[in-house]
């Protein structure tokens, strides 16, 4: 697998760019239309299964910050053990929905800030490093930092599909 179908990712480049996630969600999380109710355009879900575009923000803020934890794991543990996750339950839980947007938006920079920060330096034996999945499967931690960033970019796709279903559906 060379590039996602869908947004695009391609899984091959190099180097792997968090840091412009920042800037990247600013903009359609903050430019609105001029008939947009910005609160509603933000959190409505398109289906009740779909996340919001705040949702998506919010995962991908803590999607940066749970693979900086992975990352950070395999760089200082012999093979650590990664635990899996629940992405909805996570929102749910931490009940994203109600968010301030402005403040999502600072906590998704500052995660991909730190991650971007935290993969800076790493030398070729340090990118080499794995962490071991419940599956059992080796993730190095090259692997984790391009899932990292394909989160990034898929799910700012996804937010585009969102806030366009958002407004198409408020415009009837």
């Amino acid at each position: 697998m060379t590039r996602c179908e869908e947004c695009g990712y391609d899984w091959d480049a190099d180097p792997i760019d968090i840091a412009v996630f920042a800037d990247r969600y600013a903009k359609p999380l903050t430019r609105f239309l001029p008939a947009d109710d910005p609160d509603v355009v933000l959190r409505t879900r398109p289906e009740p299964t779909v996340w919001s575009a705040l949702e998506y923000a919010a995962h991908v803020r803590d999607a940066f910050g749970f693979y900086g934890g992975r990352i950070g794991r395999a760089l200082s543990e012999d093979r650590p053990q990664f635990s899996p996750r629940d992405p909805d339950a996570v929102c749910e839980e931490r009940r994203y929905n109600e968010e301030d947007p402005a403040a999502t938006l600072v906590g998704l920079a500052a995660a991909a800030n730190d991650l971007a920060a935290l993969l800076a330096d790493l030398d070729d034996a340090q990118w080499e490093r794995v962490g071991v999945g419940i599956d059992g499967d080796e993730r190095t931690v090259r692997v984790l930092a391009r899932r990292a960033a394909h989160e990034g970019s898929h799910h700012l796709l996804d937010i585009g599909r969102v806030l366009r279903h958002v407004r198409q559906t408020l415009e009837r």
